[in-house]
């Protein structure tokens, strides 16, 4: 294995160096629903017992498999990617929030950490929660009570479950050094 980076800091391993083990992880990404090795998994695939468990959730969290849209979803992902200050997912989520329909500057401004509104309750509800939680802030009883009228438990587990993941795949960019638009190997 080489020990030159190939993503920031993290020197990929080309697929024929990998241990069986790393290729059968590979494979498992490749060869299954997400048919490519994104962004983080370009690290944990050095981890095959790790793709194997980290994998489901992140496809949990694909378009129209989790409980919460793609609007909301990105809301979450941005708020917390950017709170990590973590350039290669924050830039990934800043580019596909203005895909999925969130205006550009309320985009901008939750990549800035600067206050923005939603006239969607839901959407609103959906940002006051993961600001909260994203600041370690306690939850108010008025924003647990607005959240579980407007969205439902489903919804809300599924949010802070998601929050949880950008919060490993941030931290392991972070670790790693990994500057936006990265592409790392080709494969």
């Amino acid at each position: 294995m080489s020990d030159t980076p190939t993503f920031g800091r993290y020197a990929e391993i080309p697929v024929d160096q990998m241990t069986p083990e790393q290729q059968k992880g590979y494979r498992f990404l490749v060869d299954g629903p997400r048919g490519r090795l994104p962004g983080p998994y370009k690290v944990w695939v050095h981890n095959p017992k790790l793709v194997h468990a980290a994998a489901p959730l992140g496809q949990h969290f694909t378009p129209a498999q989790s409980s919460v849209t793609e609007r909301e979803r990105e809301i979450a992902v941005i708020v917390m990617t950017s709170k990590w200050q973590s350039a290669y997912p924050a830039a990934a989520h800043e580019k596909r929030g203005k895909e999925v329909g969130l205006p550009e500057a309320t985009v901008e401004a939750m990549v800035a950490g600067r206050p923005v509104s939603f006239a969607d309750a839901r959407e609103q509800v959906v940002y006051e929660m993961a600001m909260a939680l994203a600041e370690g802030r306690l939850v108010s009883q008025g924003l647990y009570d607005r959240a579980v009228t407007t969205l439902g438990h489903e919804r809300i587990t599924d949010l802070i479950v998601l929050m949880g993941y950008y919060t490993a795949v941030s931290l392991t960019m972070n670790f790693y050094a990994v500057p936006a638009g990265s592409p790392g190997l080709a494969r």
